[in-house]
């Protein structure tokens, strides 16, 4: 696809072709595109837009509805920031007064879309023309808002940008070009000094623009966190998506937060004044609990679990793990709670054994901190997948356990 391809995409043309597609349909799709170039439709045209029907299928999981009415690129949409957490991304912004906000490699344009539908103007640019092309559609309802080819590192703040209500959002790119995989994806970097525009880049415009924000990955090392900004990792139906750092303004909470989204249920916010500082431990198998806590991932990455040790009473299986014993069970909303059946040592022949008097033969096998293969321990145990019993194989007070639980 290029730019021409995405500009007739967004014409009132290319989504009139687009609205009487409707989703997509593999073995369909032969038979449209012959009705299209039937229909006088050139042939590079009918190719963007059956590619367009198939992502925007595939984007109804992360923009719902919203995705009708979108342009993607493949890896764009792989790429780009599910709408719900965009906006809220955006809502600092908006509570900061921000008038408008550079948006600095923006992809397909998810955050510039949230922070337009909250009154605030985007500018925004990415370095690929055709993803520019790509956002400035999205970014069609808003007319204020617009995106064009640039790179972030030749972006210069404008003046009085430190005093104005002026804001800048940068998601760095955290891929290496060359060679995809077999999916199509080109392969992720997780340190920070292969981010691009660099980290030091991100501090300078940072330092020029006090109301910025950056998207990083979730291995985001605590020691890197300037001072004065805050780092939030968020978290969605127990799935670790993202590392947020905010300065000034935008900074809510100095240090390390954690937000847990679970759809439907409002957002929750965990800080460090909400967690003790040291996180008690148990001493040994003998010490474990009926009650079990397993930590949302993105307290654990933000070494938050403090907060579930303190709101249970409870201590944790191992130093780092997220797992947390008590005696009492309490709702939480970062922690998913289990009743332990028991406590073994993590032996196949007790463990089948276990199983086999007890006639079960359906298991849910978890692990954390342990490397083990799961489908030859399934193999060895004689069990199939199932809902019988939930194994978690994981250390206790540095021995490696297994313990039976029941989800509660």
């Amino acid at each position: 696809m290029d730019v021409a391809s995405v500009r007739w995409l967004g014409s009132p043309a290319g989504r009139a072709v687009l609205r009487d597609l409707g989703p997509y349909d593999e073995s369909a799709a032969v038979g449209v595109s012959a009705r299209l170039r039937a229909g006088g439709l050139a042939p590079d045209l009918v190719a963007a837009a059956l590619t367009q029907q198939r992502l925007r299928t595939r984007a109804r999981e992360k923009f719902g509805e919203l995705a009708d009415g979108m342009l993607f690129t493949a890896d764009g949409l792989e790429q780009a920031t599910r709408f719900e957490i965009a906006a809220g991304h955006a809502e600092r912004f908006a509570q900061a007064s921000i008038a408008t906000a550079h948006d600095l490699g923006c992809g397909i344009g998810s955050d510039a879309m949230a922070l337009a539908a909250l009154d605030v103007t985007v500018a925004a640019i990415d370095a690929d023309p055709v993803t520019a092309a790509v956002a400035d559609a999205n970014l069609r309802p808003w007319p204020d808002s617009r995106a064009r080819v640039g790179l972030a590192e030749d972006w210069v703040a404008p003046p009085g940008a430190g005093r104005d209500r002026v804001g800048a959002w940068l998601d760095p790119a955290r891929r290496v070009g060359g060679v995809a995989d077999a999916a199509g994806r080109t392969r992720r970097v997780f340190r920070l000094d292969d981010i691009a525009p660099s980290w030091t880049t991100v501090l300078s415009i940072a330092q020029a623009v006090p109301a910025t924000g950056v998207k990083l990955s979730p291995s985001f090392p605590h020691d890197q966190l300037p001072r004065g900004a805050e780092a939030q990792w968020v978290s969605r139906a127990g799935e670790l998506l993202e590392c947020t750092v905010w300065f000034g303004p935008l900074a809510r909470t100095r240090g390390r937060t954690a937000r847990v989204l679970r759809p439907g249920q409002a957002p929750i916010e965990v800080t460090e004044d909400t967690a003790t500082a040291d996180v008690p431990c148990v001493g040994g198998v003998n010490e474990v609990h009926p009650w079990l806590y397993e930590t949302d991932r993105a307290l654990v990455q933000a070494d938050l679990v403090g907060a579930v040790t303190a709101a249970t009473d409870g201590r944790e299986l191992e130093p780092g793990l997220g797992y947390v014993t008590a005696d009492t069970a309490y709702g939480l909303g970062y922690a998913r709670r289990y009743a332990v059946r028991d406590v073994l040592p993590l032996n196949v022949k007790a463990l089948r054994a276990w199983l086999r008097a007890r006639q079960i033969s359906g298991v849910t096998i978890k692990k954390r901190g342990v490397r083990l293969d799961e489908a030859g321990l399934m193999r060895q145990l004689k069990v199939r997948p199932g809902a019988d019993a939930t194994l978690l194989l994981t250390r206790v007070a540095g021995h490696n356990a297994v313990l039976v639980l029941d989800q509660d």
